[in-house]
């Protein structure tokens, strides 16, 4: 969640506030990634994976999940970003900040309720990923809980009791943070609506 959103909110932030020529184009290619069926990503990904060792492991896991929440979160983001007055973004640059300073002193925290949505949709992306974890582990050294789930299903067919308390278990940790963040979620994903 941290390493997509280290790399979503600058990209936004460019794509929010600087005239670039081609820009409508990358948005349209970042919304165009969106539509790319995980599994081609995920078969792609176990290629490289082998060759640079990051199967099996836990920092590969959240490479891919992070990488596969940046699309989203950059158009969450800049949606957001594009509603902000550019008049304080312009006062800060007269005051002497230049696009680092207004970007990190500025813009990051009049976003904080897109940054929290955005955050919260790619912990939700990452917590409930089933093919990256299907695909990227094959042994049972990294195993998420949905993969965990699914194989238990395989070896104990009739014990759906128990299939069913471990799912709910699995959801109590997105329960509390949609739950503690429901504010921020229904603001931030409003916010970059209507300028």
């Amino acid at each position: 969640m941290a390493l997509s959103l280290a790399i979503a909110a600058p990209a936004a932030y460019a794509l929010a506030y600087f005239k670039v020529r081609g820009a409508g184009i990358v948005l349209f290619a970042i919304l165009i990634s969106q539509m790319i069926p995980g599994i081609v990503v995920a078969n792609a990904l176990y290629t490289a994976y082998n060759d640079l060792g990051l199967l099996n492991s836990i920092p590969g896991l959240i490479l891919a999940d992070s990488a596969h929440g940046i699309p989203f979160a950059i158009l969450i983001i800049r949606a957001f970003m594009n509603g902000l007055p550019a008049s304080v973004i312009e006062a800060a640059r007269v005051d002497g900040a230049g696009h680092f300073r207004a970007f990190w002193s500025i813009v990051l925290p009049l976003s904080r309720n897109s940054l929290i949505t955005a955050g919260l949709f790619t912990f939700l992306f990452a917590w409930s990923d089933f093919l990256f974890a299907l695909t990227l582990t094959t042994t049972e050294a990294v195993r998420p809980v949905t993969l965990g789930i699914f194989q238990y299903i395989g070896a104990y067919v009739n014990d759906w009791s128990s299939v069913m308390a471990t799912a709910v278990l699995a959801s109590i940790p997105a329960i509390i943070l949609l739950v503690a963040a429901q504010k921020y979620i229904a603001a931030g994903t409003t916010g970059g609506a209507v300028k």
